[in-house]
């Protein structure tokens, strides 16, 4: 029995003619053009449990999944729609048991420094928690998240494009993305901790693998010297990459989510605690294949073709899970 799970940031999902940000808003031709493109994705990957981020209306949501032909019994939700900020959502096949937003950070997981509290409380968007039943009985944990990016965030009243301003903004939105993942990683080891229900965790991360943000997120390895004992403890609340689990299976790594700036960047990701990972003997799932969906992005830098407006900025990730016999 297999199942695949994907992300897909699908970049300003909306309604047509209705403001998303400030003066933007999609055309009834842009919108047609959008959601049957979306759509066509989505048919490609048909995986069992889509997370999905940037998009602002759960009614567009349902409409490209209705599109694809995929999700016809499938369950669509979006987190805390507001018609004016981008939220993460999902769509799944796999039978939906709880769904619950997380907004706050949990008390124990905010950060202060020298004792004193650190001003964010709160995730920049809401994260979905979903459980789900998997094929054979097992029920597995769906965090859907979309961290902080890297644009500045400035002050008003501060100038736009100085480059003293943008650096001050471009550290403000690191500390906030920081604290965004030492706050999910608080969540993950309350789940997964002395618990044999699995976890995935899924998103756009705004950060490489191995980023500090997202090696708080999956925590560290124990250190080769730690008596056995103790190693198995970490490994059991140790997050894997599906893109390190694949590259060990494969001679070529070619993992790239987003271009920036002729950039490769690897913003989106698929996380797994140890019932998905192969080596663990007591493995209820490994990752068979991972695939990237990024044949849409085009180098700014080896072309002068101009990106469609209606297609996405990122690669969907698509997760092939092949269950223990």
């Amino acid at each position: 029995m297999n199942f695949k799970i994907a992300t897909f940031n699908m970049m300003n999902l909306a309604l047509p003619e209705r403001q998303t940000y400030p003066g933007e808003r999609l055309s009834k031709a842009e919108y047609e053009k959008k959601a049957d493109w979306t759509a066509g994705l989505l048919s490609e990957m048909d995986a069992d449990f889509v997370g999905v981020q940037e998009v602002f209306h759960r009614e567009a949501l349902q409409d490209v999944a209705a599109r694809s032909g995929c999700y016809s019994h499938a369950m669509v939700d979006l987190a805390d729609e507001t018609g004016s900020l981008p939220r993460v959502g999902f769509i799944s096949r796999l039978p939906v048991k709880k769904v619950e937003v997380i907004r706050d950070f949990p008390v124990e997981a905010r950060l202060d420094v020298q004792g004193q509290f650190l001003p964010f409380t709160q995730f920049h968007r809401p994260v979905f928690k979903v459980l789900v039943d998997l094929p054979g009985g097992k029920q597995a944990i769906i965090l859907v998240v979309h961290l902080k990016s890297k644009r500045p965030m400035i002050d008003d009243g501060h100038p736009r494009h100085d480059p003293w301003e943008e650096a001050r903004g471009q550290a403000r939105s690191l500390v906030l993305r920081a604290c965004e993942a030492a706050a999910l990683r608080w969540i993950v080891l309350h789940e997964i901790r002395r618990s044999e229900t699995p976890l995935i965790l899924m998103g756009d991360l705004n950060d490489a693998t191995h980023a500090v943000t997202s090696d708080i997120l999956q925590g560290d390895n124990p250190q080769r010297y730690y008596p056995p004992e103790v190693k198995k403890k970490l490994w059991d609340i140790l997050l894997y990459s599906c893109g390190d689990l694949q590259v060990r299976k494969s001679y070529k790594d070619v993992y790239y989510t987003h271009l920036h700036d002729s950039h490769y960047e690897s913003l989106d990701h698929i996380f797994v605690s140890q019932e998905f990972v192969n080596e663990n003997p007591r493995h209820l799932a490994n990752v068979e294949y991972l695939r990237i969906y990024n044949d849409h992005l085009l180098d700014p830098g080896l072309t002068d073709a101009k990106p469609r407006p209606w297609i996405s900025d990122h690669g969907a990730v698509v997760v092939n899970f092949k269950m223990r016999s």
